[in-house]
C-alpha cells in the first residue's frame, strides 16, 4: 500500500532524490524519510553510524575516535549525498572530521572574528552602525568542520534563551539606527516554529527596523524542513530575506529545488553564501557550475568568502589569490548577477573586506585607463564641465545622522583629514635630545636597584640590607 506523502512532496517519482542504492533509505519509509525531525533525531556522529556505507580513511577514523573534536553530525539526507568510493568526495569533506583539524596554527583564534568584543548584551553582534546580528540558538541541523563559530555552535551548554532574545530586542529597540537586523546561531530554522514566530513578531514590531534577515543552511542539510506551514509563517514578516550557505553543486538536489521554489514562491528573496575550500570548490569551473544553478532557482550568488582563521582549518583555507582568480573566470563569462563578491571577513572585528581583481589601470582627473576581461586596454575621457558633488552643501548629506563609523568616506566628505591608527601620536612625538648633564635623573625603584658595587657610595636602599653595626650582636 502506497503511503501518503506530505502535499509538497508529491510528484516525485520520477525525480532521483538520492543516489540509486542509497545505504541510509534502506528500511525507512518515505513518511520518515521526508519528515525533518525524524532527520535530525537519526543525525549520524559516530563511525558505528556510517558503517556499511564509507570506507573511512585512517586520518578520519582517527578523527572520529579523537577526544576534543568539534560536534559531528550529518543528517541521513545529506550523508546519501556522499560517494562513498572517492575519499575526495566534496560533500564528504565539509562533514566528516579530519585529524588535521587538531593542527592549530599561530594566527588561528576561536573567535576570529572579533565578535565577543562587539557584543553588547549576550549574543547581539553591533559590528556595522546600521545593522545587528542576533545570534538566538547554537544549534545545526549538520556541522560543518570549517564553521566559525565552532567555538559556540554544537554545544549544548550554549544555549539562548527567552531572556537573551528580550535583552538583544530591546538593545534594537533603544538603537533607532538599526534598520537591518539578522538572525543567525546556530541554525534559526531548526528552532521551534513557535519560538522562532515569536522572535520574528518582536523585531517587526519595533518602527525603525526596516529588514529582518535569517541566515541559514537548513535547506541544503535538511530540506524537507522548508514545508508550506513554515514558508506561510515567514511570509507574514515581509520585508524578510534569507542567506543560505551553499558551497559545491552537489548540495542542489530536487528537492533542495524544490525548498527554495516554495521560499521564492513566498516572496522571499534569496541570497547565497559560499566559502571557499581547499580541494571542494577553489576550481573556476566548479564555482560558475554552482553559481549557475543557484541563479536557476532564484537565488542570487552574495558572497564568496576566504575561509576564516578558526582553529584547525588550515587544510581548508586556499590563498587569497585564489579567490581573485575565480572571480576573474567568471567576470565577462556570466552573467554580472551570477557573480559574488569576494571578502575577506577580517580578524580582529575588522568586518567584511571587499577584494576584487584590479582593472582600473591607472586615473587622472582627466581619463580613467581600464581593462576589460579580455585584456582590452582602453581609455574613458572625464567630462571637463564636471561640478562634482559637495558633501557641505548637499541637503541630503547635511540632514544624513551623525557616523562615527563613517570610516574612508569621511575623508571624502570633507569630515575628516585623516584617520590616525591608535598610539599614532604618542609615538610620533619627537624632540631634540638633551646633553647628558641636563638629562633628568631617573629614579629607579630598590627593588630593581643592584646591589652596591662603590662602598664609598652609600646608596639609602641599600643601607637597609646592610647590617646594623650598631645592633649587631653576632
Amino acid at each position: 500500500m502506497n503511503e501518503k506523502k506530505p502535499p509538497h512532496l508529491i510528484d516525485r517519482t520520477e525525480e532521483a532524490d538520492v543516489p540509486p542504492g542509497n545505504i541510509y533509505r534502506h528500511g525507512i519509509s518515505d513518511a520518515d524519510w521526508y519528515d525533518w525531525r525524524w532527520q535530525l533525531a537519526h543525525s549520524l556522529s559516530k563511525p558505528s553510524d556510517f558503517k556499511g556505507a564509507i570506507e573511512f580513511l585512517p586520518e578520519e577514523l582517527q578523527a572520529l575516535q579523537s577526544p576534543g573534536m568539534f560536534k559531528i553530525g550529518v543528517t541521513p539526507y545529506f550523508a546519501s549525498l556522499i560517494d562513498p568510493h572517492d575519499p575526495n568526495c566534496p560533500i564528504r569533506r565539509q562533514v566528516i572530521p579530519n585529524i588535521a583539524e587538531k593542527q592549530v596554527s599561530l594566527d588561528e583564534m576561536a573567535d576570529s572574528l572579533g565578535e565577543e568584543s562587539h557584543s553588547p548584551v549576550p549574543g547581539l553582534i553591533h559590528r556595522y552602525p546600521d545593522r545587528v546580528l542576533m545570534l538566538i540558538n547554537s544549534q545545526c541541523a549538520g556541522y560543518c568542520r570549517f564553521c566559525t563559530r565552532s567555538r559556540l555552535v554544537g554545544d549544548p551548554h550554549h544555549q539562548f534563551t527567552n531572556k537573551d532574545y528580550q535583552q538583544q530586542i530591546d538593545y534594537i529597540a533603544a538603537n533607532p539606527s538599526v534598520r537591518d537586523v539578522l538572525l543567525s546561531g546556530g541554525d534559526p530554522l531548526i528552532l521551534p516554529q513557535h519560538v522562532l514566530e515569536s522572535i520574528l513578531k518582536r523585531i517587526r514590531e519595533i518602527p525603525h527596523v526596516e529588514v529582518i534577515r535569517i541566515g541559514t543552511r537548513v535547506p541544503v542539510y535538511l530540506p524537507m524542513r522548508i514545508d508550506p506551514d513554515l514558508v506561510q509563517m515567514l511570509s507574514r514578516y515581509h520585508p524578510l530575506w534569507m542567506n543560505i550557505h551553499f558551497n559545491h553543486p552537489k548540495e542542489i538536489t530536487p528537492d533542495v529545488k524544490r525548498a527554495l521554489t516554495m521560499l521564492a514562491d513566498a516572496g522571499i528573496p534569496l541570497g547565497s553564501q559560499t566559502v571557499l575550500l581547499a580541494g571542494i570548490n577553489d576550481c573556476p569551473q566548479t564555482m560558475k557550475k554552482l553559481f549557475h544553478q543557484l541563479v536557476m532557482s532564484r537565488v542570487r550568488p552574495y558572497y564568496l568568502y576566504q575561509c576564516d582563521q578558526v582553529p584547525g582549518s588550515s587544510h581548508f583555507r586556499t590563498s587569497v589569490s585564489t579567490g581573485i582568480e575565480i572571480i576573474e573566470s567568471l567576470r565577462g563569462h556570466t552573467s554580472g548577477f551570477a557573480i559574488p563578491t569576494f571578502v575577506i571577513d577580517a580578524p580582529e572585528g575588522g568586518g567584511k573586506v571587499p577584494i576584487f581583481p584590479q582593472y582600473l589601470i591607472s586615473n587622472s582627473d582627466k581619463t580613467a585607463v581600464v581593462r576589460n576581461y579580455e585584456g582590452l586596454i582602453t581609455a574613458y575621457h572625464q567630462p571637463a564641465g564636471y561640478a562634482s558633488h559637495d558633501p557641505l552643501t548637499c541637503p541630503a548629506c547635511l540632514s544624513a545622522a551623525e557616523d562615527s563609523q563613517e570610516g574612508v568616506s569621511a575623508l571624502l566628505s570633507g569630515h575628516k583629514r585623516a584617520i590616525l591608527p591608535e598610539q599614532w601620536s604618542s609615538s610620533h612625538q619627537r624632540s631634540v635630545p638633551l646633553p647628558d648633564s641636563l638629562q633628568p635623573k631617573r629614579k629607579v625603584p630598590a627593588a630593581l636597584k643592584p646591589l652596591q658595587q662603590n662602598p664609598d657610595r652609600s646608596d639609602p636602599a641599600e643601607i637597609s640590607r646592610k647590617p646594623n653595626k650598631k645592633n649587631d650582636r653576632s
